[in-house]
């Protein structure tokens, strides 16, 4: 079999990263296994179906061609924009309840189990969120917000947005137990698609369909970042064009690099031009932000002029030594040229640690690479496709090339050696409050 056909037909077998036994009840209640004979009552009262079948996670394969045409064009990635959801996997995601969530037609779909809740694996913050629903007249779903994996009240561990008709308590885009939709939102329709836009930043929570404000509420006890998650509890649902934008960035570049030390026995420049952009030359050394951080989202627009050119963002590390911290890779090289097979880990892979799955971006090409890291888990997505998710499982170490590391560090950009040429126009952060 030629190459050619090899990478047209190689794909990456993606399973389902976490399945939590754990029933949702209404929006999610915490039971243990040994009390699930009782049948889980919903938060508008509503009594679940009861089954006995069990739902196994279904493994899922995208090629190359299917993730590379996930990206999202430059004006959008540039501005933070990624993908929740490629279409095609179900990369990033973990279960919580036993429902058969499946995908279909390039759209996460679910019709039966008992109440059960689809997350995201890392949590979110301040963003705004954006997506496609279509729902039958009798069901009954969410989208889930600043979440746990299990909840007891909706009313005060998470976000319930609502998926449900006009005669529920909290209708399509009301926020169970906190908030009824406005008096002038739009009219339900069923069995088709509508849109979704959810602005939440701080106490402060919006929602609107169809174009239409639908819901506001302001929080006087805001939650810390969680997951989002979709949620089955009864009837048909389908989710598809699931998309995000971290609110809250603030840049780290700036004509003096006056928010970095800077290594001067170190062998690689690091100069900003009159357009702004960080360009990274020679090797070995690195640059140091001044400022610590631990739980953060950042974003990054590089470009590196040819495949062999290799940088990269290192994080958590020991201030003061030499880039002795976690690396998210920048690298666009490839084995063979196939997509699947990045030569040394890939942008947005952690280094070492987990290769990314697809090299997404290109040479010569500006891309972003957005990255997270919160507590254990660390997560890249580069032009809005997810390319890594990694959880930390070593023992504790204050050296993160050694164990774990969750104590707050620097963040560094690599000169690799003499040969790197990197450039960097953008460069933004932002914090989980606790």
């Amino acid at each position: 079999m030629s190459n050619l056909l090899t990478s047209l037909r190689f794909g990456i077998s993606v399973f389902l990263l976490l399945l939590v036994t754990v029933i949702v009840s209404g929006c999610s209640s915490k039971k243990s296994a040994e009390n699930e004979t009782t049948e889980p009552k919903s938060a508008e009262g509503t009594r679940e179906t009861s089954s006995n079948s069990s739902f196994e996670p279904q493994p899922y394969e995208a090629n190359a061609e299917q993730l590379l045409a996930a990206r999202l064009d430059e004006s959008e990635v540039s501005a933070g924009w990624i993908r929740l959801f490629d279409g095609h996997t179900l990369f990033g995601w973990e279960i919580a309840g036993n429902a058969n969530w499946r995908i279909e037609d390039e759209t996460i779909m679910v019709d039966q189990g008992k109440p059960s809740l689809l997350c995201t694996s890392v949590p979110w913050q301040d963003y705004e969120l954006t997506l496609e629903f279509n729902a039958d007249e009798k069901t009954n779903s969410g989208v889930f917000l600043r979440t746990p994996l299990e909840i007891d009240d909706p009313a005060t561990d998470c976000y319930e947005v609502n998926i449900a008709p006009d005669d529920n308590p909290y209708p399509t885009a009301g926020i169970v137990k906190r908030q009824e939709v406005s008096a002038d939102a739009p009219e339900q329709t069923f069995g088709e698609w509508r849109t979704m836009h959810i602005e939440l930043i701080g106490d402060k929570l919006k929602i609107s369909v169809d174009g239409k404000l639908a819901c506001e509420y302001t929080d006087p006890a805001p939650l810390a970042a969680g997951r989002i998650a979709l949620q089955h509890n009864h009837g048909r649902v389908a989710f598809r064009n699931i998309r995000l934008r971290p609110i809250g960035l603030e840049s780290l570049l700036d004509k003096d690099l006056s928010q970095w030390k800077k290594y001067p026995e170190m062998k690689t420049e690091y100069t900003v031009n009159d357009a702004g952009v960080m360009q990274v030359k020679g090797g070995k050394g690195q640059i140091e932000t001044k400022q610590n951080y631990n739980d953060f989202v950042l974003l990054a627009e590089y470009k590196l002029p040819k495949p062999e050119i290799n940088s990269g963002i290192f994080f958590r590390c020991i201030p003061g030594l030499e880039m002795m911290g976690y690396e998210c890779q920048l690298s666009n090289e490839m084995k063979d040229g196939l997509p699947l097979s990045p030569a040394d880990c890939g942008t947005g892979g952690i280094f070492r640690r987990q290769d990314a799955r697809v090299v997404a971006g290109e040479a010569g090409k500006w891309a972003t690479v957005l990255l997270v890291a919160h507590d254990a888990k660390m997560a890249a997505w580069v032009n809005g496709v997810q390319v890594s998710n990694w959880q930390d499982d070593r023992e504790p170490d204050e050296n993160p090339r050694k164990g774990k590391r969750l104590e707050a560090g620097t963040i560094m950009i690599q000169g690799h050696d003499p040969s790197t040429e990197a450039e960097l126009k953008k460069i933004e952060i932002t914090s989980y409050s606790k």
